[in-house]
This record gives structure tokens, C-alpha cells and sequence, in this order.
């Protein structure tokens, strides 16, 4: 790639152009995330930065744990989790690059615990878990992530866990 393919016009105050790096590479986007990638050490065991990092709360959204997780659309329900800011590529990794590729990404307006609203993306599966699907395991697994994050609830339901 030549210097002059890394530039782009851009127009300054004046009417002049001027040059400016592309910087698609390193910009980033917001994303909720409501399962185990809220948790920013298992981001960072996927080699993603989870940057500025804010808890929220999808109004109007239920999670459903069957073999993965995912947000329904339902009339007066929260979901919590955690607002990262990441690049393209390394949502691209933590999905498309992991065998998760039945997620898809999709705008959302979530409610910071501060009460800002903010347009994030989030992945979603677009077939829900049937309703035998069960996964235990993973639902004591966010809710420790959840009361690490100091996230309201609900919280997910770990009561078919057998005691060992």
C-alpha cells in the first residue's frame, strides 16, 4: 500500500482539503455484550481490548441461556451487561472467527447505569434456543461475571445446578 492509497481528502473550515490517515483499522465501535464476553478478562483472553468500559441495561430485551445465549425481544423485560468499546476486527474475531458465526450483529439503543442512552451493536442469535436447551454451567458462569460487574439482575436462573 502506498502512501498516497493511506489518504483521504478531508474537507478543513476554509474550503481547503487537506490529507488525513484512514484510521478504519483503529476505529472503534460500541458493542453491548450480555453473556461471558462481558467479563473484560476473557476479552482479553480472545486478544480483544475491551475499552471504556460502562454497564447497561437493553430495556425491552429478555436473556436466554440454551447452548448459547442470546437477547429476546420482550415487552417490560431488562437485560444487563457491559458496553465495550472494540475495533471491526476484533468483534470480527470474537464471532466470525470463533465458530459463533450464527450471531448477527445488530444496532441497539442501551441505558447506562448513569442513565445515558447509547447506539451499540450487538450480536444476537436469530433463532432462539429451543426450550428444553439448557446450560447450566454457563449460567452460574455470568451470573459471577454479572456480580463482578456490580450489574443489576435479573440475574440467570442456576437452580437446576446439581450440588456436587
Amino acid at each position: 500500500m502506498t502512501e498516497a492509497s493511506r489518504l483521504r481528502l478531508e474537507p478543513r473550515g476554509n474550503g481547503i482539503m487537506r490529507s488525513a490517515p484512514d484510521n478504519s483499522a483503529t476505529r472503534t465501535i460500541s458493542v453491548f455484550f450480555y453473556g461471558l464476553y462481558m467479563d473484560p478478562d476473557v476479552l482479553k483472553g480472545k486478544n480483544v481490548e475491551p475499552r471504556d468500559g460502562r454497564p447497561a441495561v437493553a430495556e425491552g430485551y429478555s436473556l436466554r441461556i440454551g447452548r448459547k445465549a442470546t437477547l429476546l425481544r420482550m415487552r417490560g423485560a431488562v437485560a444487563s451487561g457491559m458496553v465495550y468499546s472494540i475495533t471491526h476486527a476484533e468483534l470480527d474475531r470474537l464471532y466470525w472467527g470463533a465458530g459463533l458465526a450464527e450471531y448477527r450483529a445488530e444496532p441497539l439503543l442501551v441505558r447506562t447505569l448513569d442513565g445515558e442512552f447509547l447506539p451499540v451493536l450487538c450480536c444476537n442469535l436469530l433463532q432462539a434456543p429451543a426450550e428444553h436447551e439448557e446450560n447450566p454451567e454457563y449460567a452460574q458462569s455470568l451470573r459471577e461475571a454479572m456480580i463482578r460487574a456490580d450489574l443489576p439482575g435479573p440475574f440467570p436462573d442456576v437452580s437446576k445446578l446439581e450440588t456436587r
